[in-house]
């Protein structure tokens, strides 16, 4: 039998091999932004009568796109409070890393900026809402800065990362920079002492 991109086999339900609701095709969309490399990732939910289920990650569907495949660690957050941001961060090479950031629990909006310097979108952000009810995920390519607002309390955040945390390497910006611009979509609640004493741009 032929499979598509990760593809599951018939299952065994204790009397007979009955065929699986996942077609041949994708089972993930890809949603290009206006930062070239970031993309929002969404299942396809595959539903009956109990639920449904749906793919979040698939090597080989990354890996025909050009995307990281190889996550190195998985992290998690919870924040309490809602209008609390976190960031922004990122790491220097040689630790440079891709993120692909869900909201587990609540939402939260989630910003990237660019900080590739021949990049066309140079120090350009962009800000997706990401929930536990619409499942997306964000897709972060290295060289990107990300942070987040929560807009619920209790939010939680997963991350899967492909490069390990390196203290000495990793840095951050203002989440207030006039030169990001970023316009956060609640006022401030709760942030870091490390995260508001970031440098401003030069």
């Amino acid at each position: 039998m032929t499979r598509g991109p990760c593809q599951i086999e018939p299952v065994f339900d204790g009397q007979a091999f009955i065929p699986t609701a996942f077609s041949s095709s994708v089972a993930m969309k890809f949603k290009d932004t206006k930062l070239a490399g970031a993309y929002i990732v969404e299942p396809e939910p595959h539903e009956d009568s109990r639920g449904f289920f749906a793919r979040t990650f698939c090597a080989r569907e990354f890996g025909e796109k050009g995307l990281a495949t190889n996550f190195v660690q998985c992290s998690v957050s919870m924040t309490r409070e809602r209008g609390t941001i976190r960031g922004l961060h990122f790491q220097l090479s040689p630790a440079t890393e891709v993120k692909l950031v869900r909201c587990t629990a609540g939402a939260l909006y989630d910003v990237i900026v660019d900080l590739r310097p021949n990049s066309e979108t140079y120090l350009q952000h962009i800000g997706v809402e990401l929930t536990a009810g619409n499942r997306r995920a964000l897709y972060v390519p290295e060289m990107f800065a990300h942070g987040f607002q929560t807009l619920e309390h209790h939010a939680e955040v997963f991350y899967q990362i492909s490069a390990f945390f390196e203290p000495n390497l990793a840095r951050g910006m203002r989440f207030d920079d006039p030169k990001l611009g970023i316009k956060w979509p609640l006022p401030l609640t709760t942030m870091s002492e490390k995260d508001r004493q970031w440098p401003l741009l030069g």
